[in-house]
């Protein structure tokens, strides 16, 4: 399996983990940045890894065992951050992106460039998949969730045509779309895959989740770091990011009425440049953004 680890230098540059630091990767994937993070960490460092996918866990976990830190590693939706980690980390990072295994998968139902069940679930132990999903939902639920995690056009007409075919495949779902939108469905496809994958993980919920109670769980000079891959996402760490960083100001003085626990590492998003979107286009519309817990 080969899953290119997005941004690498630029998050190790950021989040710069240093020997004997506890550093938490909620979104371990095949282990390619938690591998890059606890070499900084050694000697003496913890990895705590969290991911939905058990086989991700189980590749994660041949990739570092070889890691001459101490190495934990959870079945876990990052939502459930706070049950998980028993003491403040050092660094704590996620990257919400789909891995290259989950995509190339037929099996897995990600992809509509190939055909195979309509699953789209992290975990497969847990939830319904997709197809199931559909078959629960009325025609306002689909059109609502293409609509929000979509941002698509024709949502309603699309969502008419999911109902009354019920899709049990990539293959079907993607007939669909071509029915209501004609020539433009195949422009929309990977935006109805989205909105569907979105909203059968609840990953916008898990995220709110996430930012709410990941700066707390920082250690003094913690760093918490976040690579998103679509507008909602980016939106949602961004502004939870810059609700840590203001502060109130004395409107007579103008001086800050209290100091901020937690400062930007990142003013604007840091994005991929064009050599590492060469080598991996996938990595295109990533953007990473970067606190710090200051006291």
């Amino acid at each position: 399996m080969h899953h290119e680890s997005v941004l690498l230098s630029e998050v190790l540059a950021l989040l710069s983990p240093k020997p004997g630091e506890r550093v938490c990767d909620v979104t371990l994937g095949l282990g390619g940045h938690a591998a890059a993070l606890i070499a900084c960490a050694e000697p003496g460092g913890t990895l705590i890894g969290l991911d939905a996918d058990e086989k991700n866990l189980e590749e994660a976990k041949k990739r570092l065992q070889s890691s001459k830190v101490s190495v934990e590693l959870h079945h876990a939706n990052f939502r459930d951050i706070v049950s998980v980690l028993q003491a403040p980390v050092d660094v704590l990072f996620a990257d919400l992106g789909v891995s290259s295994p989950h995509f190339d998968d037929p099996e897995r139902g990600f992809s509509f460039r190939n055909d195979g069940p309509l699953d789209l679930r992290f975990d497969q132990t847990s939830g319904m998949s997709a197809a199931e999903w559909i078959a629960v939902s009325d025609e306002g639920v689909i059109a609502q969730a293409l609509n929000d995690w979509g941002e698509l056009r024709g949502a309603g007409r699309i969502a008419n045509a999911i109902v009354r075919r019920q899709p049990k495949t990539t293959k079907a779902l993607q007939e669909c779309v071509e029915e209501a939108l004609g020539w433009r469905g195949k422009a929309a496809m990977a935006q109805v895959f989205q909105a569907v994958r979105i909203a059968v993980n609840d990953e916008m919920q898990a995220l709110q989740s996430l930012l709410a109670a990941g700066p707390r769980l920082l250690r003094p000079g913690g760093r918490f770091g976040v690579i998103s891959y679509h507008s909602l996402e980016d939106r949602l760490v961004k502004q939870a990011f810059r609700a840590l960083v203001t502060v109130q100001k004395d409107p007579h003085t103008g001086q800050d009425i209290e100091t901020a626990m937690y400062r930007l590492l990142t003013k604007k998003a840091v994005v991929p440049g064009e050599e590492e979107i060469e080598r991996n286009p996938r990595a295109r519309s990533a953007k990473l953004r970067v606190i710090i817990k200051t006291m």
